[in-house]
């Protein structure tokens, strides 16, 4: 049996609680909030979206970052597994749309109870409102046995150190021969995200990949989507350019906002764009009709424009568009919102045409880390055995969830990195 601390209580260090005390470890999990799964409250509307449950090759394909080495971690623990566990502890669950489970009371609420009666009845030490401010880190160097096959020159080496254990805010220390990090990213500060495991991490040697708000909201050139505000459109196409090469081109739901756009389609873009927005502003297009061909489209326009002939083209639209977007593709058209229908010109209808085909936006940034889902980047995965989440450098040093670089898309899929890369440390735990 090993004294084993978690620092950590939302999804990932709750999960890694629970898979080393299963172990029969001493495990004590320490939180700086005030509760248990601030974040885990919010996620999916409040509802939690806990995993998805389509087949792994989909689960990896919407993993950005890293995907490989996570490998072992899903695997061990995959969708399926996380969804049993929830429903074998008392949680009734739910799949709906892009097989997104949920749990059945719509309430983030119930997942946390749930997770909570399990580091009740396997006796771990909650303790809150405590914050780390250290790791005891002994210096000296360990020897490691059989470690030929792992690609890491500190590790052929021996560890450069050991972990001994942590001490909080007002100075106590809590020895331990096995220290779990599951402190998260640093988006969404209110939830206690502040970054503090990264920053130890880093101070015992361990890379940081550089992080950036992920699953966020996009900042636009044109601020006429200020004027759209609030507005939502469904059954949308949208695709993402750097000149002529296609980086996002994706169906589904966006939302316009005061500084650009937001919803679900454009949080999954960020994430994709994120890399390469940072050098040079993007083209986005938005197709208005997915389901109709340029040649349906035009044919839907002829009908429409000889059944209104004699309106104003201002006047004429009001079965194409949302009432709030008719005045921005009216603009766009550069047709003169008083011409009559039956003197536009086959020319302009044309052009009317690709506007409605391929709406135009400048991307030119994120929004920060506050607006963000998700961090990308974090403590380096090279600095990882992805086979146990041990550091490589730091024996009994375990690493889970958020703050390793590793993100996903939307769909439940990043915290299901959470549950898995949190039960493979947990469960690692010698």
């Amino acid at each position: 049996m090993s004294k084993v601390i978690v620092v950590g209580g939302g999804a990932a260090g709750m999960m890694a609680a629970i898979a080393a005390a299963e172990c029969g470890h001493l495990v004590t999990l320490l939180e700086q909030n005030e509760k248990l799964g601030k974040k885990i409250y919010i996620t999916g509307k409040g509802r939690c979206n806990l995993t998805n449950a389509s087949d792994l090759e989909n689960v990896f394909s919407n993993i950005v970052t890293n995907p490989k080495f996570l490998y072992s971690a899903i695997y061990g623990f995959d969708n399926q597994s996380s969804m049993d566990f929830f429903e074998q502890n008392g949680l009734k669950i739910k799949i709906e749309r892009g097989n997104r489970v949920f749990p059945v009371s719509d309430h983030a609420s119930d997942v946390i109870k749930t997770l909570e009666k399990c580091l009740r009845a396997l006796h771990v030490e909650i303790r809150l409102n405590t914050r780390i401010i250290e790791l005891m880190i002994d210096k000296e160097s360990h020897n490691v046995e059989n470690n030929e096959e792992i690609e890491c020159d500190s590790l052929k080496k021996g560890y450069n150190s050991v972990v001994k254990g942590i001490v909080d805010q007002h100075g106590k220390k809590y020895e331990a021969d096995a220290v779990i990090l599951a402190t998260g990213g640093v988006s969404y500060e209110t939830t206690g995200a502040t970054g503090e495991g990264i920053r130890l991490s880093e101070k015992c040697g361990h890379h940081i990949s550089q992080l950036c708000p992920a699953l966020v909201p996009l900042e636009t050139k044109e601020t006429w989507c200020r004027d759209l505000m609030g507005l939502s459109l469904k059954n949308v196409n949208v695709k993402i350019k750097n000149g002529k090469k296609v980086l996002f081109d994706e169906f589904g739901e966006m939302l316009f906002t005061h500084f650009g756009v937001s919803g679900p389609l454009i949080l999954s873009a960020s994430s994709i764009i994120n890399t390469v927005l940072k050098k040079q502003d993007l083209q986005m297009f938005i197709d208005l009709k997915p389901a109709l061909s340029e040649e349906q489209l035009q044919k839907r326009l002829i009908r429409e424009f000889e059944e209104n002939g004699q309106k104003q083209f201002k006047n004429a639209l009001n079965g194409l568009f949302p009432t709030r977007l008719i005045p921005i593709m009216i603009s766009l058209s550069e047709i003169h919102p008083d011409k009559k229908v039956c003197e536009i010109s086959k020319a302009e209808r044309q052009k009317f045409g690709n506007c409605i085909k391929a709406l135009p936006l400048t991307i030119v940034g994120t929004r920060d880390f506050k607006e963000a889902i998700i961090t990308r980047g974090g403590v380096s995965v090279k600095d990882i055995n992805p086979s146990t989440m041990e550091s490589k450098i730091v024996k009994g040093l375990y690493f889970a969830g958020e703050m390793i670089d590793v993100d996903a898309l939307t769909g439940g899929y990043n915290l299901q990195i959470a549950w898995s890369t949190g039960h493979l440390a947990g469960s690692s735990v010698e």
